[in-house]
């Protein structure tokens, strides 16, 4: 994963299009803004349920700070989108173990520098039911070595607009984005019962 980060400028003015966009398209709502760590904070974990492709942006909206996201790393194969997402902030992960030993280290090198950096646990985009996959305790155990808390946030709304087996997004449909209170983790901590934890906080808000 590449240190250098996009220009600040230039990553709000297209956060600005995308807010310009997702407003009257999906009438996208955030609750709980106040739990954002202000853009001087260090490095910390943004962990949520995953329902459409356009997750990592609508989480980051409100952020004015350096972002990096796991994505698919087919989609960095794609015209135009996929060195639109790699300049964002983007970097692939590949399900063989050298991809994930890859993603890993790139994850924990964001955080150190300072950045957050956002994580499914669940691995891969929701059903229309937007019922939540198994959560996987490698986000608790990424947060745990590299010593940073995790911000949970829920998406509700984004299962009935670009579910897993649609071509397309729905267009017209509201989108809500709700952050949790920080959660800070235990060196000594068990992950699986993190996990657990972290999976209960992103569903207490009804998806």
């Amino acid at each position: 994963m590449p240190n250098e980060y996009p220009s600040q400028f230039v990553a709000n003015l297209l956060k600005g299009v995308a807010y310009a966009v997702s407003k009257p398209l999906w009438f996208i709502r955030f609750h709980g803004r106040e739990n954002i760590p202000p853009s001087d904070a260090g490095g910390f974990v943004i962990a949520a349920n995953h329902q459409t492709y356009i997750d990592p942006v609508w989480i980051t909206l409100p952020m004015r700070r350096r972002v990096r996201f796991m994505a698919f790393d087919r989609a960095f194969g794609w015209r135009f989108v996929g060195p639109f997402i790699r300049y964002l902030g983007a970097f692939p992960v590949a399900l063989d173990r050298g991809g994930r030993v890859r993603s890993i280290k790139g994850s924990l090198r964001a955080l150190r520098e300072g950045a957050a950096v956002v994580i499914f646990p669940e691995g891969g985009r929701a059903l229309a039911s937007g019922e939540f996959d198994e959560f996987k305790p490698g986000t608790v155990r990424i947060a745990m070595q590299a010593g940073v808390p995790i911000l949970p946030v829920t998406i509700t709304g984004g299962n009935r607009i670009w579910p897993q087996g649609q071509k397309y997004p729905k267009l017209f449909r509201r989108v809500e984005i709700t952050y949790h209170p920080l959660m800070q983790i235990d060196a000594d901590a068990d992950p699986e019962v993190e996990t657990e934890r972290l999976r209960k906080i992103i569903a207490s808000v009804a998806v």
